[in-house]
């Protein structure tokens, strides 16, 4: 199995830290923030990791180099112009075979690759797709089930209104044909593939329990330096 870790997120809402230093290298507990997503896919066999990068590509692979130093093999597939997260995960999987698995890099998580894999192999789904429960629902898309089967998604509900409190925890395994329904150039995946596969009944659910913690914040980030226990 191989990987591909987006990483191309400009960080806006944790400026100043962010203004000379990619979201993905801010520290938390003296390790760069993807560096766990990194090692969680190699505690669970996946060496074969290609991080989609954009905003200051040149500090993440001057960092990270080719991944011999964390036993990884890293290559670069770099947005030579903003591409949204649809465009640069297709950009990035090119070259990947049919199945792979697909992480957020800015979440801090201790998600059961090993299950998550097996989970989408028992299922006949393009997708499946990370959930983990949150009571913050008002600032997550929530997701709607049918049963394993996620049918939908609804963004930022009011708590009183939402359907549930399972939202997109940004770890999935996909088949490579599921980017076929995006267009090429930019594209959003969460918009113009999972929503849209998923109302066509072809996105099952994984589901995660243990830690998890968005940094796309500066409120989040102090956060998840605080409580984040490394495995």
């Amino acid at each position: 199995m191989q990987a591909i870790i987006l990483v191309g997120g400009l960080g806006t809402r944790l400026r100043p830290l962010t203004d000379n230093t990619p979201k993905p290298l801010l520290p938390v507990r003296g390790r760069p923030t993807m560096q766990y997503a990194i090692e969680n896919l190699l505690a669970h066999g996946i060496k074969d990791i290609t991080l989609a990068v954009s905003y200051h590509a040149d500090k993440i692979r001057e960092y990270f180099k080719d991944g011999a130093a964390l036993g990884a093999n890293l290559t670069y597939s770099v947005e030579s112009e903003p591409l949204g997260t649809g465009g640069a995960v297709k950009q990035a999987a090119q070259n990947l075979a049919d199945e792979f698995v697909l992480i957020w890099g800015d979440n801090l998580m201790n998600v059961d690759i090993t299950e998550l894999v097996k989970v989408h192999a028992a299922n006949p789904g393009l997708i499946t797709m990370t959930l983990t429960p949150r009571e913050d629902v008002e600032h997550f898309g929530v997701a709607l089930l049918e049963g394993d089967k996620i049918i939908g998604f609804v963004e930022k509900p009011k708590k009183e209104e939402a359907p549930g409190n399972l939202i997109n925890a940004g770890a999935f395994v996909l088949r490579k044909k599921a980017l076929d329904i995006l267009p090429d150039g930019v594209s959003s995946i969460e918009r113009q593939c999972f929503e849209a596969l998923a109302g066509q009944g072809m996105v099952y659910a994984y589901h995660h329990k243990e830690q998890w913690f968005p940094t796309d914040t500066l409120e989040k980030y102090r956060l998840a330096e605080r409580l984040f226990m490394p495995l």
